[in-house]
């Protein structure tokens, strides 16, 4: 079955091309036989490097290696899909042949999806020549169209005590240092859980806990601007309690804070504990030098995991201190937007006010500019000497019919009426139409100011919520005497 199911897989897959190495690391009875080279490995001679053929037979001393390792090395992986998926970063011929003839594990190609550290070694049921087989991978999803992480695939012989494998890692990840720290360790490789213990140890360097101190710093520094705790320089506090910019940096530390959570790592701490003790129950135990390697490993590995106990304690304080700021600083958001409502409810009452009265004043002269208007506007007219009615009465010595009121005229010159007329109402318009904009410009200068004071507003507001809600005066020091022997004990 595992194997229809590698081939499945590797045929599904993708392959992305990197530049490949090879490291063989060979101890001997005689420590000046010890081999130790790394060197690339072109694609023309891969399998021979599978096989142990050409420049790559056996010593012609015949001396049988006591312990060894043979790993084809992708150290600098470059591809941004090299940690994708169902990717592969060699040609599906040769990654199959490598993980048949090398006898690494099938499974592994399933596991190009995982994401996180991983870990798992079991045997691979061989009577005859039985391997302790290993994964171990950790990838994550790319960050600025980079891929990291890491992939380590082993298989140690228990009956030639050599390890073969393949290691892939990113320049981001520390694979480069892990396998300069195995050649350093090369009298050491017997143990098929030395490479995977040094490529942990640099994985849980003092990069994770200078994580947390600096979290922890940033924490320090978001309670003295949310809940004014002093325990900071005050040159490292904030300038001005910008909401915004404290809630960015609440998300911010929480984030780094979860940064390589302890509760995984000890997952696979775990693991690699039970596959030492899988390797432990066949290896020969009548050398006192892996005697005391071995238990040397199960050391390292019980003090990373009383590390990582104090690291999940000091995360989760660091968690619940953060949650707390995270609640005060909305109870003050909320507490800021009741306030401010209040405010602009009664400056709207006032507007309302102020508007009610306007348009009471305006509805008055409305009406009585409806009822005098028109009269006006008639009498205007027709009172001008332009129209002559004849309502007066008869002059002695006059001809009674020319002043009965019987006739009416209207001079010539009326057209005069409208050429005054006219312009001087365009005039009277323009005018309006000029003061009409600058009052425009005055309301949007007075607007502007509105703005600026409601931000004054919120600032003030805020200062006297901070004052009274948050202060340690009014919150130690209250006056009562439950509190101020409170205050007398934490003193002393």
């Amino acid at each position: 079955m595992d194997d229809y199911m590698f081939t499945a897989h590797v045929r599904e897959t993708k392959v992305v091309s990197e530049a490949t190495s090879y490291l063989e690391i060979f101890n001997y009875a005689d420590p000046t036989l010890n081999y130790n080279e790394e060197h690339p490995l072109e694609s023309l001679e891969f399998d021979n490097f599978l096989n142990r053929r050409g420049a790559f037979d056996p010593p012609a001393h015949g001396s049988k290696p006591l312990s060894g390792i043979r790993l084809i090395l992708q150290k600098n992986a470059k591809h941004p899909e090299t940690f994708s998926p169902h990717h592969i970063s060699l040609e599906q011929r040769e990654y199959a042949s490598m993980v048949r003839i090398l006898r690494l594990p099938f499974r592994a190609i399933e596991g190009t999806s995982v994401v996180g550290p991983f870990f798992w070694a079991s045997y691979d049921h061989d009577a005859n020549d039985p391997h302790l087989q290993i994964i171990h991978r950790k990838s994550d999803v790319r960050k600025k169209g980079k891929t990291r992480g890491w992939e380590l695939m082993l298989s140690h012989s228990f009956n030639t005590n050599i390890t073969t494998g393949y290691v892939k890692g990113t320049a981001s990840s520390d694979i480069n240092d892990a396998i300069e720290h195995l050649r350093s360790c090369a009298a050491q490789v017997a143990h098929p859980f030395l490479l995977p213990i040094i490529i942990l140890s640099h994985d849980l360097s003092s990069r994770s806990d200078q994580k947390q101190r600096e979290a922890r710093a940033w924490l320090r520094r978001l309670e003295n601007a949310v809940t004014m705790r002093n325990e900071i320089d005050e040159k490292e506090g904030y300038m001005d309690f910008d909401l915004d910019a404290i809630n960015r940096d609440l998300v911010e530390c929480h984030s780094q804070v979860l940064w390589r959570r302890p509760q995984a790592y000890q997952e696979i701490i775990k693991e690699v504990g039970t596959g030492m003790d899988k390797w432990w129950q066949m290896t020969d135990h009548n050398r006192p030098e892996i005697t005391a390697l071995h238990d040397s490993l199960l050391s390292r590995l019980d003090f990373y995991r009383i590390k990582l106990t104090g690291i999940e304690h000091y995360v989760h304080t660091t968690l619940e201190r953060l949650n707390i700021q995270r609640q005060a600083l909305y109870n003050i958001i909320a507490q800021k937007e009741s306030k401010l409502n209040l405010e602009m409810a009664a400056q709207q009452r006032r507007l309302a006010h102020a508007s009610k009265r306007d348009s009471t004043a305006m509805k008055t002269l409305s009406l009585l500019g409806a009822l005098f208007l028109p009269g006006t506007f008639l009498s205007s007219i027709f009172s001008m000497s332009f129209f002559d009615f004849n309502v007066g009465k008869a002059y002695p010595g006059m001809d009674p019919d020319d002043y009965s009121g019987k006739g009416a005229s209207v001079s010539e010159y009326l057209w005069l009426y409208f050429v005054v007329t006219i312009p001087l109402t365009l005039a009277i318009v323009g005018a309006w139409w000029y003061l009409d904009r600058r009052r425009q410009k005055t309301y949007a200068a007075e607007d502007i100011d509105i703005e600026e004071g409601i931000g004054r507003m919120e600032t003030e507001i805020m200062a006297v919520m901070r004052k009274k809600t948050m202060s340690k005066a009014t919150t130690w020091n209250s006056g009562s005497q439950p509190a101020l022997q409170l205050v007398k004990k934490i003193e002393s």
